[in-house]
């Protein structure tokens, strides 16, 4: 099943694509895609409906972040073997955690802002995953009972900001618009092993990051487990997993980054694409 949002931001409305790929609106059944409607029990009404007698959202809207009222958004970083190599990193020993705010969520195709002063913003597609049970000091054999569903992440990021100012990574990953999520949730019960789903990430229609989940050093199942013994996972809390190689920092002979006017798409086996313009702050 795939759930969405639509409509103007900080507006949206709770939707799900139907088998034809129409958008069928759920206000009349939730008020929107978070809460207890991730909850197994919740997932599972939404399951039971008949689609086709749900109003169908005319026109083509405006697709927002697929989850709401996001509370926590927890990264992983360096979690495939080549991309730390790129970055001129060991690879970890264990997750690399980091947290992006959540005022950077926006939708999968709304434009993404260049920072005032960066010269070095960079692109991440990433798998991303939705908590649908609370979970704390949980082992990995039971974590992925504790998903709601996956979708796509653009961990956007600004390379300066990150890694050659003072202090943690936080800052160069966290400005308006650097968490693009969606377009769709889809639940866990579409995505029968998140170890082995295509990523990819064009920018103007050059192929950048070409991978596979099967090559993260840390699986969906251990970094939730590996989570939960430091912080409570609540329902409703974004996970962003991790980047393949092809990032604009590791570009050969020299780093690419992005610049205001330029198009980036991206997609997830089953989990859509998104598309984004980006343009100066």
């Amino acid at each position: 099943m795939k759930l969405l949002r639509y409509g103007p931001s900080g507006r949206e409305k709770p939707g799900l694509m139907d088998t034809e790929g129409k958008i069928r609106d759920l206000s009349d059944i939730i008020s929107d895609i978070a809460g207890d409607v991730l909850t197994d029990a919740g997932i599972a009404k939404l399951r039971d409906l008949d689609a086709t007698s749900l109003p169908l959202v005319e026109g083509e809207p405006r697709i927002g972040p697929c989850v709401g009222g996001v509370g926590k958004f927890v990264c992983i970083g360096l979690n495939y073997s080549d991309h730390a190599a790129e970055a001129g990193q060991p690879v970890p020993t264990e997750p690399i955690v980091f947290m992006k705010a959540t005022s950077a969520i926006c939708g999968p195709n709304d434009n993404v802002e260049i920072p005032r002063g960066s010269v070095k913003t960079d692109w991440e597609v990433e798998l991303g995953v939705v908590i649908g049970k609370r979970a704390k000091y949980i082992s990995e054999s039971e974590a992925l009972d504790h998903v709601a569903g996956y979708c796509i992440v653009n961990d956007i990021s600004e390379r300066e900001f990150q890694s050659e100012r003072l202090g943690q990574w936080t800052k160069g990953k966290s400005h308006d618009s650097f968490g693009p999520i969606g377009p769709w949730l889809v639940t866990r019960d579409d995505v029968p092993d998140p170890q082995k789903l295509d990523l990819w990430l064009e920018v103007d229609g050059v192929r950048r990051q070409d991978g596979n989940t099967d090559t993260m050093i840390f699986g969906v199942a251990k970094i939730i487990s590996y989570l939960s013994h430091f912080m409570t996972l609540d329902i409703g809390d974004v996970i962003s997993t991790g980047t393949p190689p092809g990032v604009g920092m590791g570009q050969k002979p020299a780093p690419i980054f992005l610049k205001p006017g330029q198009i980036m798409k991206l997609g997830v086996d089953g989990l859509g694409e998104q598309e984004q313009t980006t343009v100066q702050a």
